[in-house]
C-alpha cells in the first residue's frame, strides 16, 4: 500500500510513521510544513490510504487555526479529487471541536469538510476526535501538559496546576498507533459518525503530577512503579523518554567490605527486591536462614556451592553454580544456607528476595551449615 501521512513530522505522525516502517510498510509519503508542496500532486495521485494528522493547535494568531486546520483540509481534499482518487481519508480531529473556541471550531469545520467530501464522493471517510494524547516525542512547554510535567520535573524544573482536580482524559501514542493501523486494514473503531482510541484513562492533573514526581524519586529510592497497573507503566515510561541525555545513569549505594560487596538494584512493595552480590575467590557468604522470607539465587558470572541444611537436620545439601549455566536456586525458609565462591575470579550473583529488606524485622537468623 502507498500511504499519505500528512503532519508526518509531528508527534502523532513521527509516532505512526516509525511503526508503519516497522510493520514493513515500505510506501510511505511523508509530509509535513517543510515539504515541497509540489510533492502532494504527486502523493494525493499515488495514495492508497491517507493519515491527515497536519493541523494547528498553537498558532501566533487565532487566524491560523482555520488556515491550518481548515484551509490544508481542503487544500488536500481538492488535491484528491483532481485525481479522482477515493482512498480512505482519515482526519486527526480533537474533543474540543465540540467546543465554541477558535481551535474547537478551525477542528470541527475540518471534520465538517471532511464528511461531504465522503458523501459528494463516496469516499470511506475516518474522523477521530482524539483526547489528549500522551507519550514519547512530544513536545513539552506546547499543547500537553502531560508532555510539560515530564519535561520539567525530569530536568528539575517546577510546574504549574492552577486546578489538581481538573480530570483529564487521555489515550496512550502505542494505541493511537495501533487503532490507526487497524484503521488502515479496514478494523476501525467507530462509535457512530466517528471513530475512537478503544483505550482511554481518566484521571485528576494532580494525581499525574503525583505519579511523576513518584518516578523521579524511584531513581533515588531504587524503587520501579506499580508496573500492574496499565496507565502507570505507559506514563512511567513516557517520563523516562524525557530525561536529560546526560543523566540516563543513576549510582547504586555499593556495601563493599573485603568479601566482595552487596548492591541493591531494584526495589518494589509488590513484587519484592533484586540485588547483586559479588564475592570474592574462596569466600563464603550466608550462613544464616528465614522464617518467611524467600530469595532466589541467579549466578551469573564465575563458580561456586550453594549449601543448604534443615535446621533441625545434620544433611547437608549441596547445589553448584556457574555462569556457564544459568539456573534458579530457590531459598526456601526454614534451611540455613551459604554460598562460596570455588573459582579464581569474582562470583557475580544475582538475588531476588520477596520482600524489601527492612532493618527493624529483617527476618535473619544467624546459623552456620
Amino acid at each position: 500500500m502507498k500511504i499519505l501521512v500528512t503532519g508526518a513530522k509531528g508527534f502523532i505522525g513521527k509516532n505512526l510513521v516509525a511503526e508503519l516502517k516497522n510493520r514493513k510498510y515500505m510506501d510511505v509519503f511523508e509530509y509535513d510544513k517543510d515539504t515541497d508542496p509540489s510533492l502532494l500532486d504527486e502523493y494525493c495521485k499515488k495514495a492508497d490510504f491517507v493519515f491527515h494528522l497536519a493541523g494547528v493547535n498553537r498558532p501566533k494568531e487565532q487566524s491560523e487555526f482555520m488556515e491550518g486546520n481548515f484551509g490544508f483540509t481542503s487544500i488536500l481534499l481538492d488535491t484528491l479529487k483532481k485525481y479522482h482518487n477515493n482512498c480512505p481519508v482519515m482526519i486527526s480531529s480533537s474533543i474540543q471541536a465540540e467546543l465554541n473556541n477558535p481551535y474547537g471550531k478551525s477542528k470541527k469545520a475540518g471534520e465538517d469538510l471532511l464528511f461531504e467530501y465522503g458523501k459528494e464522493t463516496g469516499t470511506k471517510v475516518l474522523v477521530y476526535r482524539f483526547p489528549n494524547v500522551f507519550g514519547k516525542w512530544c513536545r513539552p512547554n506546547y499543547n500537553s501538559a502531560v508532555a510539560t510535567f515530564c519535561y520539567n520535573i525530569s530536568h528539575n524544573l517546577p510546574i504549574t496546576i492552577n486546578d489538581p482536580n481538573v480530570v483529564m482524559r487521555l489515550v496512550y501514542i502505542d494505541d493511537v498507533v495501533d487503532e490507526l493501523i487497524n484503521a488502515l486494514n479496514g478494523k476501525e473503531n467507530r462509535v457512530g459518525n466517528f471513530c475512537e482510541v478503544p483505550i482511554v484513562y481518566t484521571i485528576k492533573l494532580g494525581e499525574i503530577a503525583d505519579l511523576l514526581y513518584s518516578f523521579k524519586k524511584s531513581r533515588e529510592e531504587r524503587s520501579i512503579p506499580d508496573m500492574s497497573d496499565a496507565f502507570t507503566k505507559k506514563l512511567y515510561s513516557t517520563y523516562l523518554s524525557y530525561l536529560p541525555e546526560d543523566q540516563f545513569s543513576y549510582e547504586l549505594k555499593m556495601n563493599v567490605d573485603n568479601r566482595g560487596s552487596f548492591t541493591e538494584f531494584i526495589k518494589t512493595p509488590e513484587r519484592g527486591q533484586v540485588s547483586v552480590n559479588i564475592s570474592k575467590p574462596g569466600i563464603t557468604k550466608g550462613n544464616h536462614w528465614h522464617h518467611t522470607k524467600i530469595e532466589k539465587f541467579l549466578v551469573v558470572s564465575g563458580k561456586g556451592v550453594i549449601r543448604f541444611r534443615k535446621v533441625d537436620s545434620d544433611e547437608i545439601i549441596e547445589y553448584y553454580v556457574s555462569g556457564d549455566k544459568l539456573e534458579v536456586v530457590d531459598i526456601p525458609p526454614g534451611y540455613t544456607h551459604n554460598i562460596e565462591n570455588l573459582g579464581d575470579t569474582d562470583m557475580v550473583t544475582i538475588m531476588w528476595a520477596n520482600e524489601c529488606f527492612d532493618p527493624e524485622k529483617p527476618d535473619t537468623c544467624y546459623l552456620e551449615v
